[in-house]
């Protein structure tokens, strides 16, 4: 157990380095924009190779990679790889009305769970 902990802790320290390099990059090329550009492109990067690596993962018997490239590198690169993962696995199963609610909750639940953190941290320490 102890050992897949640090393949999640190595894989994510990767990651979240990945992530932020990402956005330093896009920043020193195109300048500092008002559209999170570095965010879209880590999520959407992220997606695109967690649906390769889930694919790949799975066909040629390398799910034992699981820990330390999903759970790590990509949920560090950007968490909203495995909520694109979970997302189209619904999908996938035919459980199309959870996908969308599901989509439709972790979207617009996390926005108002994130508004009431910025209101309550205002209110507590403004």
């Amino acid at each position: 157990m102890f050992p897949t902990f640090l393949q999640v802790a190595l894989g994510g320290a990767l990651g979240a380095s990945a992530r932020y390099g990402v956005g330093v990059g896009i920043v020193r090329m195109i300048g500092h924009q008002s559209f999170p550009l570095g965010v879209i492109t880590v999520n959407i990067v992220g997606s695109f190779l967690m649906g390769v690596f889930v694919t790949v993962a799975a066909n040629r018997g390398l799910t034992h990679w699981a820990p330390f490239l999903m759970t790590g590198v990509l949920g560090g690169f950007t968490t909203f790889s495995s909520f694109s993962l979970e997302a189209m696995n619904l999908y996938e199963r035919g459980a199309v009305g959870q996908a969308a609610l599901y989509v439709g909750l972790s979207v617009f639940a996390s926005l108002a769970g994130i508004a009431l953190g910025v209101w309550l941290a205002r209110q507590a320490f403004a």
